[in-house]
Parts: structure tokens; sequence; C-alpha cells
């Protein structure tokens, strides 16, 4: 009975000591709902907890490995999966995701992982944490250095992030104290080789510990604090280190944000943080102002100012026309201008229908550029806010690579331009890089991603502007390789060009800052700060028979355009044959009816915040279940384990299968029955220990011919049917 108590009061200390340890780990999960975009966290909490808890009962990993991947399985089915929980749908689904992440990650692509596949790898991770912090907590008791970690975790994220880590910062103490004080208590008992026999002798000393604890705490919280010495980094770090060049002439420095005079580009940007307007949307979105179509090696310009037809502002669904079988969703955004914004163009998003609520009567439109002019009593006014309605577009990767490569004439002429000073090296790179590609789609992602494999800096300062005889591209990508989103936009243009396919130059603002959530008409939007320095170019490429698709080739941008995988079994091959009524307009993101997948949705950071398929209580209960299940192995597992080696050692009764089997008598004996061999006691001498126990004579006569074999290899005198009934009969009674 001591011994049983003994090890009832371990195990009852290397739990305190692991759950200490999942709580802080705990902290480093909590920052993820503010620092990225993930809603919630809840799940990842869960799956966390479920791998923290099967490392500590310490099942074999042939039964936890499969507990785990089943776990992991259902997370991913409830937040991505459409298809039947593992048919062979599903595992088909899951292999396209694989093979397409692959494929990204072997071109350098990392921020073009999809969603699901970033979700898998954070899921991963959580469960090698598990093992890792079983070794460094119950292992081998070096818990510091993890405490450690995690205090400058959360100050680095509190100084540097929106997140406010004052209160994890105490709870991160407390628990650090309560572990530390544990361990502490636990390595001196074993270092003096204490018995702790009596119960009262062995949980007294937890009211000095609490003690401690408390009063720590109060005089950390009632000490007198320093104000800070240096100024916050923060504004400077940023001021430096996140300024988007965009427009403007060109010159030595100029100031970051939107300009329409680039017929010179290049040179250095000072910052400019102002705010220029507010945007509450349900997604993050490029706000487009306008394209640009001649390049002259120095810059961008017209080749005429385009022809502006008035429209009413309820029909500006042809300012980017798609086609019918582009899959959109229908959405809403309020914008506010600010009155230091120095432009009257609208902003907005791809897939523009329509402006509501502003002072406008009607719009002046340029369908070459793109370009929208609000008017009122026949003059171009400012509006200060609007609200936008908006098809947003979501494309096939299938079929943007299918698309045909006869493009209209007027298309082919107008967008293809390049001066003939054009350097030939820029021509041969861009074959060069394309080389083996047979479709459009291919070509375009190659050159995308061609600058964050081959050197390429994003920088603003010092970028020098092209003399008279240099072209501004290729001394970018020869010469320099450091540059701005002008640069990077500039050179995807031109590069495509080279190769014949239509591409044009498109100016407007990022995203902006997420601020705040607001509720607007009855539905929560996402409030976006769009500052000067959110002022950006990037690349448009037309495909004949979809429309103009945008890109992202600056180093440190995420392209928002959403992409989907279309699911090609013989049932949508039916649909599309059959022309079903809607097919084209169905909704990218109503993943029962098709394999759609949003794979560059930046919403959910590759940890994501979509609705489940499976209700979360009912994902909740499976998870359960799957505890309730691992726990009922773990109480039986010397049971399971004693019909594996039954099984073995019967089936073949050699030297390694009978090892095999008496050790794992020698462990049920120390875990079931407590009678545990010291390291000083012969094999002889336990025998005689454990006959004592059960009043027989079999241990003894089970060692004597474990020690034959052992040490005389003796496999010819081994009387096999008796040895097997004295380690069936021993085996029994320990798990009886």
């Amino acid at each position: 009975m001591a011994n049983t108590s003994q090890d009832n009061r371990q195990l009852f200390f290397r739990g305190i000591v692991y759950l200490c340890g999942f709580l802080l780990f705990w902290e480093w999960l909590r920052p993820l709902e503010e620092v990225t975009d993930t809603s919630d966290i809840s799940i990842f909490v869960i799956y966390a907890a479920f791998c923290f808890f099967l490392s500590f009962i310490q099942l074999p990993w042939y039964f936890s490995t499969p507990l785990k991947l089943v776990g992991l399985a259902f997370i991913l089915d409830g937040l991505y999966m459409p298809q039947r929980f593992l048919s062979k749908e599903w595992f088909g689904f899951f292999y396209e995701h694989i093979q397409y992440n692959v494929n990204v990650i072997m071109d350098f692509q990392w921020w073009e992982m999809t969603p699901l596949f970033r979700s898998l790898l954070f899921l991963l991770l959580l469960w090698l944490m598990s093992y890792l912090l079983y070794y460094w907590f119950v292992v081998a008791k070096r818990i510091s250095f993890f405490v450690i970690l995690t205090i400058i975790y959360l100050t680095i994220l509190d100084t540097f992030t929106v997140y406010e880590a004052k209160v994890p910062i105490i709870r991160t103490f407390l628990v650090s104290l309560t572990i530390m004080g544990v361990s502490s208590f636990v390595k001196e008992m074993e270092k003096e080789s204490i018995n702790l026999r009596e119960r009262k002798a062995s949980y007294i000393w937890v009211i000095p510990l609490i003690l401690v604890v408390l009063a720590s705490s109060v005089v950390g919280y009632a000490a007198p604090k320093q104000v800070s010495q240096w100024p916050d980094p923060v504004p400077f770090i940023k001021s430096t280190a996140t300024g988007f060049g965009s427009g403007g002439s060109g010159g030595s420095i100029q100031k970051v944000g939107y300009g329409t005079n680039d017929e010179r580009l290049g040179g250095s940007f000072v910052q400019d943080d102002s705010l220029v307007f507010q945007a509450l949307a349900k997604d993050d979105h490029y706000w487009r102002i306008e394209t640009k179509e001649v390049y002259t090696g120095k810059g961008w310009v017209r080749d005429d100012q385009g022809f502006f037809q008035e429209v009413p502002s309820q029909n500006l669904v042809n300012v980017l026309p798609y086609s019918d079988e582009v899959k959109t969703e229908k959405k809403n955004a309020l914008i506010a201008l600010e009155d230091r914004a120095s432009f009257s163009k609208l902003v907005y998003p791809y897939g523009i229908q329509k402006v509501l609520g502003s002072r406008a009567e009607s719009f002046e439109l340029n369908r070459t550029t793109g370009e929208i002019l609000p008017q009122r009593n026949g003059e171009t006014i400012k509006l200060d806010r609007f609200s936008l309605s908006y098809n947003q577009p979501s494309f096939s990767f299938k079929q943007l690579r299918n698309a045909s490569t006869q493009d209209p004439k007027n298309i082919k002429e107008q967008y293809t331009q390049l001066p003939e000073s054009l350097p030939d090296r820029v021509r041969q790179l861009a074959a060069t890089i394309v080389e083996g590609k047979d479709n459009r789609y291919d070509k375009a992602k190659a050159i995308e991603g061609y600058f964050s494999r081959n050197g390429f800096e994003y920088d603003t300062q010092d970028i020098p502007v092209p003399d008279e005889s240099e072209d501004y591209v290729a001394k970018f990508l020869f010469e320099t390789k450091r540059g701005y989103c002008d640069n990077y936009s500039t050179s995807m243009v031109v590069l495509l060009r080279s190769l014949g396919i239509p591409t044009r130059w498109a100016k407007g603002f990022t995203g902006g800052t997420e601020a705040e959530q607001v509720e607007y008409n009855g539905e929560m939007y996402n409030k976006f700060d769009v500052k000067s320095s959110n002022a950006h170019s990037w690349p448009e490429v037309y495909f004949p028979g979809v429309g103009w698709v945008p890109f992202e080739p600056t180093q440190g941008f995420s392209n928002p355009t959403e992409m989907y995988i279309e699911e090609t079994d013989d049932n949508e091959e039916e649909d599309q044959a059959t022309n079903l009524p809607d097919q084209s307009m169905q909704d990218p993101m109503q993943k029962p009816e098709s394999m759609q997948e949003d794979l560059f949705d930046e919403s959910n950071g590759g940890l994501s915040s979509s609705e489940p398929w499976i209700p979360t209580k009912v994902l909740l209960g499976i998870i359960a279940g799957v505890i309730l299940l691992a726990g009922l192995l773990f109480f039986y597992r010397f049971h399971i384990q004693m019909v594996y080696y039954k099984w073995r050692f019967y089936r073949n009764p050699n030297k390694e299968n009978y090892e095999a089997a008496y050790l794992f008598l020698l462990k049920s004996l120390d875990v079931k029955e407590k009678i545990t061999r010291s390291p000083q006691q012969s094999l002889r001498e336990y025998a005689r220990e454990v006959d004592s126990f059960y009043q027989s004579r079999d241990m003894g006569i089970l060692t004597h011919h474990y020690e034959r074999l052992l040490y005389r290899n003796d496999l010819q005198g081994q009387p096999w049917d008796k040895v097997k009934e004295l380690w069936e009969n021993l085996i029994k009674k320990t798990l009886s």
C-alpha cells in the first residue's frame, strides 16, 4: 500500500507540472485571435489538449498516433472538406491540396499555401509540441527555459503588436511560480531519496508554495512602477519599414501615396501614414482607381486620355466586365474619404456594380483606364461618403489554365505594347522563366514567383532613377534587384508583354489595416483604415473568356484575389454538359455543392475561421468520444498488451519473443502490483520477492529458464509449453 500511495503522489505531481506546462503553451495560442485574422482558436486549443493528454498517459505510439490522426482529420473535415468523411472523393480532394501546396513550396511561394494546408501544418506543430513539452517538463524537468521563452514571446507581442499582454503576463507569472515550485520540490525529494508515506508530510509543502506565490503577486502588483525611459519604438519601425511607394513623379525623394504622374518611376520615398479613407467591408480588398497602358522605358503614360462616358450610379457593371463563367459573390462596402484625400476619383473593389448613398448625380466612366469620376451639376466632385454594391469574383484554376490564347485584336494591340528600346535580355529572361509552361496562367504565375526566388529585395530607400540611356525594368531586373511595388509590378507587366500576353498596370490601394468590427445595416463588418502608405500598384493579366485577373509579384504582399480548385468528377461534367441554370453564378463559398476552395483567403491566415461543415457541437462530441476512447485504452493498456505478447510468444517461441514477454511481466508487476525491482536487486532475488507475494514458485522457475536462455543461449533445452503456462498464470494474477 505504501508503494501504491507513493506512486500515486508522484503521478499527481507530474500531472500538476504537465498541466501548468499546457497552460503556458495556451498563452502562445491566445494572441492568434488578435495578431492574425483567426476569429476562433478553440478548436486548436482542444486538439492541443487532446495531444497533451495522450502524451501524458503514455499510450504506445501504435495507439496514440492513429488517435491523433483521426482527431486531425476530423478538424480538417469540419473546417474545409465538403465530401463525405474518409470517402474516395475526400481523399482525392485532400490529395489535390497536398500536391498543389508541395508545388507552391518548391517554388518558394510560401504565401500562396492554402488555408487547409496551413491549418494541417499548424495541427502537426501542436502534435509535436505535446511530445516536446512532455519531455521538457516531465522527463528532463527543464522548465525554466520554456518559462523564459513564454515571457519573452508575450512581451514582444505586447510591444510590437495590438495584443495587450498585461493580464497574460500575470497569468504566466503565477503559473510559472507554481510549476517551478512543484518541479523543485519533486527534484529535491528524488535527490534526497525521501519517501512521502504520510499524507500530511507529502502535501503540507503546498501551503508555503501558495503563500510565496500570493505574496510575490501582491508585492509585484503593489510595488511602484517606473515610467518608460525610452520612447516607443513601434512608430519609428513602422515609419521606416512599411512604406509602400506608388505613383508620383519620378525623382530622388518622393512622399509615399497615390499620384497621377508616373512618367518617370524610381527614387526613394518619405513615409506618410496619414489616413486617406476608411472602409467597411466583409473582406480585405485591393481598392482600384485606374490603369495605364503605355510603357515608355522610364515609366507609364496614356496613349490618349480615353473616352469618358456618362453612366448612372446604378450601372457601373462594365468597369471590369467578367464572363458569365466567372463565379461571383454579392457583397457591399461603405467608403468614407478623409478631407486630406488629394483625389476625387472613385476607389472601388473588383466586380463593382453600383454606387449608392452618394452626392453624385452620375459618373463619368473611362472604360480604357477604369477611372470613375463623380459628377454633380456637370462638374467633377469629391465624394466624402458612399456605399458600393459589387459581385466579388473568384477564379477557377482549371478555368484560367484552359483559357484560350486568342485575344481580341484591340486588346492584343493595346496591351502588348513595348518600346523599341527595350533590351533583348529582358525578352530572353521572360522566355527562360516560362520555359516548359504551356498555358497563360502558369506563365503568369512563374513570372509572379520569379522575384521571390532570385534574391530581389523590397525597399523604399535609395532606389535609383534610371539614366536617360537605361531602361527602368532592365535596371531593376539585372542590376539593383531592389525596389518597391512599382518596380515589381512594372517588371511583371513588361515580361509578360514580351511574351505576347496582354497585361496592364493597375494603381490604387491595398486593403489597409483592420481596426475593429462594426455593425452596419444589421450585419457585422470589418473596419479598415487605408493610409497613404497603402498606395500600391499591381499587374492585371487578360484571359480570353474570363477577363482581367490581378496578380501580385511584390514581395511581402499577398494576392487578395479568390481562387479555387474546381471539382472534376463525372457529376460536375454532366452538370456542365447539360448547362444547368445558374451553374456559372454559383456562390464559390457554398462547399456542399462543389469542391471549391478559397485558396488565397487572407481572412484566416492558414488557420481557418470559416463555418465548419460539421456543426461545432457534433465535432466537440466526436472529440470527447475520442478522448473517452483514449482513456479506456489507457486503463486497459496492459490487458491489450498482454494479448499482443501472448500472441507473439505463442506463435513463435524464441529468445526475442520470450525476452519481450518476460520484460512486459516485470513492467506489469511494477505498475499493477507495485512490486518494484531496485537497481541493486538481482533477477533471482526479485523472483523470490514475487513468489513470496503470490505464495508460489512460478516466478522463480520462469526466471531460471529466462536466465538460461539469456546467458547460455539455451534454445533447445527450453520447455516452451511449461514456460508459456507459467508466464500466462503470472500475468493473469498481476492484471486481475
